[in-house]
């Protein structure tokens, strides 16, 4: 194995640009599960692996395997807003132009990717009814999927598909439809090519469209965003399950934040989230371990021939616990949401300081860790700000409630005590219990619950720990974060009653 002194990373925390990503990538539980087909809607805090696992599909070369990804940073949403379905409930108006923007991506695939196709004569048939479409409408096999509903496109249905034109303007003729006209034959556009889509895709392959980004332009007072988001899980739902009857193994899989998830709200959402979707979670009973994909990443950077596997305890010294009697592995993850992003940074910033300390060991030693936590902190508030800031605008101004109480452990009389302190930080009243459930939902805070009658022992809920958990009203305990504690120099103790 190298010296620890030798390396500078252990990779990046942005999937996009981690060298290591693809090498040390982590089979994840949710990751089987959608590539067996068993889940469509991947959920998880931002940084806990959706993206590694969205690249990982895309990065997949094989001549069965067909996979389309779709990002929204570019995407011109202006165009898609137009095609908003008139007089059907709002949060199923956008369905109908996310099915149409599936089916083309998968005619991309068909028409362009997919050397066995046809693989008989009624997909040969359908092929044709689906090139011919496409080309007449958009001047290629192959078009840019940003530029589909581009106002300046006239689709051309007559000969293609079988649709009613009847019910459109006089002057509108089959030979040019005007996409302002779509929203009113999208359903039968979509009949149609659903039929042929799904009929062209050869049984023995795998074909993925992927929807992943879409908390770009997240913005919780807008409801056409949530709409757009809910459109889309309608449209998946609908594809995969047509794909399913037909014994084709087809999947739109969709990544999305679980706090946005969260605050969807639509018909039948439990029994979708029940049967559909799949977590992403770290370090609970079950799942995967993040010690597990730290040592991956350990043994890549720092072997020196290609068998070598290097673990966690050949790095950090466990023979010397830190504070409080914990272990290195414990006391590091205990200051994260249990993510590979905030392992990996807590990680590199110790091997930052390892690498700067004059008397270091061969092992990174507590007083590494030690002085890694000041930037880590940062690190760490700078990404609950990311998460958080949308939904709770003030939340800087809680904080300074939290950091005047002086404790990371209190009740609620310290904290409304703090908040009569601190009321010139707020133009209106705050109420402390919504203020308390809104920490608790970003894991700044978890409560007390207490054990016995047969329901476990004694302890704090947070819910990076456990994701279904909810706030409970009579809680009357409260502790901060671990990895917030230092950043907001607060002593690590119960708050004395005076």
């Amino acid at each position: 194995m190298k010296k620890i002194e030798t390396i500078k990373t252990i990779g990046g925390i942005d999937a996009d640009t981690d060298d290591l990503l693809m090498q040390c990538f982590q089979n994840h539980t949710s990751y089987n599960e959608i590539k067996e087909l068993e889940k469509y809607i991947v959920l998880g805090r931002k940084g806990t692996g959706k993206t590694a696992i969205f690249k990982r599909f895309l990065n997949q070369k094989k001549h069965d395997y067909f996979c389309f990804g779709h990002t929204f940073s570019d995407y011109p949403w202006h165009y898609h807003d137009k095609q908003a379905k008139i007089g059907v409930p709002d949060f199923d108006k956008f369905t109908h132009s996310w099915k149409y923007l599936i089916l083309l991506s998968l005619s991309k695939i068909l028409l362009n990717q997919d050397q066995s196709l046809p693989f008989d004569d009624t997909s040969l048939d359908m092929l044709s009814k689906i090139e011919s479409f496409i080309v007449d409408s958009y001047g290629t096999r192959d078009p840019d999927v940003t530029q589909i509903f581009t106002p300046s496109k006239k689709l051309k249905v007559s000969k293609n598909l079988e649709v009613d034109l009847g019910i459109l303007k006089r002057g509108v003729t089959t030979e040019g439809v005007p996409m302002e006209y779509l929203p009113t034959i999208i359903q039968e556009v979509n009949l149609n090519l659903t039929e042929y889509v799904i009929g062209s895709v050869n049984p023995k392959n795998r074909y993925h469209i992927l929807f992943d980004q879409l908390d770009l332009g997240f913005d919780p007072s807008n409801p056409e965003y949530y709409n757009r988001v809910i459109g889309l899980l309608l449209a998946a739902k609908d594809i995969n399950r047509i794909a399913k009857e037909k014994g084709k193994q087809m999947s739109v899989i969709v990544f999305l934040r679980d706090d946005i998830y969260n605050s969807l709200k639509f018909e039948d959402k439990n029994k979708l989230t029940q049967s559909s979707a799949t977590i992403i979670e770290w370090d609970i009973p079950g799942s995967h371990t993040l010690k597990e994909l730290m040592e991956r990443r350990l043994t890549q950077v720092l072997k020196e021939n290609d068998n070598e596997v290097v673990k966690w305890e050949d790095v950090f010294d466990e023979n010397q616990l830190m504070t409080g009697k914990q272990s290195k592995y414990n006391y590091i993850t205990d200051r994260t949401f249990l993510r590979p992003r905030d392992a990996i940074q807590f990680c590199n910033e110790i091997i930052k300081t390892h690498r700067l300390n004059t008397e270091k060991g061969n092992l990174i030693n507590n007083k590494d860790i030690n002085d890694a936590k000041a930037e880590y902190s940062k690190y760490f508030l700078d990404e609950l700000d990311d998460e958080i800031h949308k939904h709770i605008p003030k939340y800087e101004n809680i904080l300074e409630v939290i950091k005047s109480i002086g404790y990371h452990q209190f009740d609620m009389d310290d904290f409304n005590t703090a908040i009569d302190k601190k009321k010139y930080l707020f133009s209106d009243d705050i109420n402390s219990y919504e203020s308390l459930k809104s920490l608790f939902e970003f894991s700044i805070i978890g409560y007390y619950r207490a054990g016995g009658s047969g329901y476990g022992g004694s302890e704090y809920i947070f819910k990076y720990k456990n994701t279904r958990s909810q706030f409970e009203e009579g809680a009357k305990t409260y502790r901060v974060h671990p990895g917030l504690i230092d950043f907001l120099g607060l002593k690590r103790a119960t708050k004395p009653k005076e």
